[in-house]
């Protein structure tokens, strides 16, 4: 658990002057001008907007693990009565968390911060979070609190699962049509053979401190290139 996996909970306090904010994973690569996603439409009353799952372009696609990530009851446990008590649909479609747009000040005025909280110190207590997905512990308290209240965002702007397997499973067309590329899952462009990696490299920035023996060897492509 690092501090900043719940940094998206936080977006007010980051960016207190900000009427809007686009939060993204550090897992993907934008293709297309951001500034489309910005404008994502939110309906009245939603403070965000997500791709939801059933609805996504890459849905039939996806790897599918242990527990059904489609939908609620694959990140919550519906045995828990404290989730129950909810009254939320078990097959209600989930939403991927990794990209979203935030009306932050939507977000004050319902206090999500704080909503996000009394359910994180909840599963801290009870365990309310689905076992069958363990290291998903950002998205279970997003999708009770934004049950049903947050609108969507073209699902061209959350291709995902490209890190799920290092097996390549869209056409080179697709990929390069999407607006934004996300490798969520444990195959990382980073880490271990990932899908799509020459994508990833293609637009890697290095980190220009050099600190790290991968971002170093990056770094002295990425002078080299300039040089020529």
């Amino acid at each position: 658990l690092k501090p900043l996996t719940f940094a998206r909970f936080y977006l007010p306090n980051l960016v207190p002057h900000a009427e809007k904010a686009i939060y993204v994973d550090d897992d993907i690569i934008v293709q297309d001008d951001i500034l489309e996603l910005y404008n994502t439409p939110l309906k009245p009353g939603h403070a965000a907007a997500f791709s939801d799952d059933c609805d996504s372009t890459t849905n039939k696609v996806a790897v599918r693990g242990a527990g059904n990530q489609y939908n609620y009851i694959g990140f919550l446990d519906y045995k828990k009565e404290t989730i129950r008590k909810l009254a939320m649909k078990a097959n209600t479609c989930s939403f991927n968390p990794g990209v979203f747009v935030a009306n932050l000040t939507e977000w004050k005025l319902q206090n999500i911060t704080k909503q996000l909280e009394k359910w994180m110190a909840l599963n801290v207590a009870e365990e309310l979070y689905s076992r069958t997905l363990s290291g998903s512990i950002t998205t279970p308290p997003l999708l009770i609190v934004f049950y049903k209240q947050h609108s969507s965002i073209d699902p061209m702007w959350n291709v995902r699962h490209l890190g799920s397997s290092a097996g390549k499973r869209y056409s080179p067309q697709f990929v390069k049509a999407a607006k934004l590329l996300h490798w969520n899952g444990h195959f990382k462009p980073w880490g271990r053979t990932a899908s799509y990696a020459e994508v990833w490299e293609k637009w890697y920035v290095p980190d220009p401190t050099g600190k790290f023996s991968l971002i170093r060897r990056h770094s002295e492509a990425y002078e080299a290139n300039n040089v020529l």
